[in-house]
């Protein structure tokens, strides 16, 4: 006959430290492994929308800003800038494209563009080519104030990123 305690043996001691190291162990090979499934912190904030203030932006200026490892270009567009863009004869354009289709409606000031050219990926220089735009140095391809290709091997306009305006000096891009 057997007769049991109710006081822990040097068994049920063994039980539960061997029980309480297990347990260790497995959270210590289970939360780097479920830690590494997450993105790293790089790839989250490239992949991030950027808000831009516009109000330190002077009319005719173009800023650059980086999203998503690329180049963006805000340019500020003088009214003449603006006019000389819209009156543009479609038909004469290599990619033709509306100037109202390159901006947001109601704010035709703002022109926000991928800077990178579609030639072979260099990046334009501002406010310089025939028309005042954009001129890429590497193949002389040359942009209008909308980023229109006009001239050079480039096969077609800037990009444009997604974008919105949050309020009228607040924009978002991404």
């Amino acid at each position: 006959m057997t007769t049991t305690s109710a006081e822990p043996t040097r068994r049920d001691f063994l039980y539960i430290a061997t029980a309480s190291v297990g347990a260790v162990g497995a959270a210590a090979v289970l939360v780097p492994l479920i830690a590494r499934m997450n993105p790293d912190a790089s790839t989250i904030a490239a992949g991030a929308p950027i808000e831009v203030d516009l109000t330190p932006i002077a009319e005719g200026q173009v800023v650059k800003v980086f999203w998503r490892g690329k180049p963006i270009f805000i340019n500020h567009r003088t009214k003449k800038e603006i006019e000389e863009a819209e009156k543009v004869n479609l038909a004469s354009l290599p990619d033709p494209q509306p100037d109202s289709a390159r901006v947001k409606a109601g704010k035709p000031q703002w022109q926000v563009l991928i800077g990178i050219c579609t030639h072979l990926g260099c990046i334009p220089i501002a406010h310089s080519g025939e028309y005042n735009g954009y001129f890429c140095p590497c193949h002389g391809s040359v942009y209008d104030t909308s980023g229109r290709i006009r001239s050079g091997p480039a096969p077609s306009n800037l990009a444009l990123p997604p974008f919105e305006f949050l309020t009228d000096t607040r924009v978002r891009i991404g």
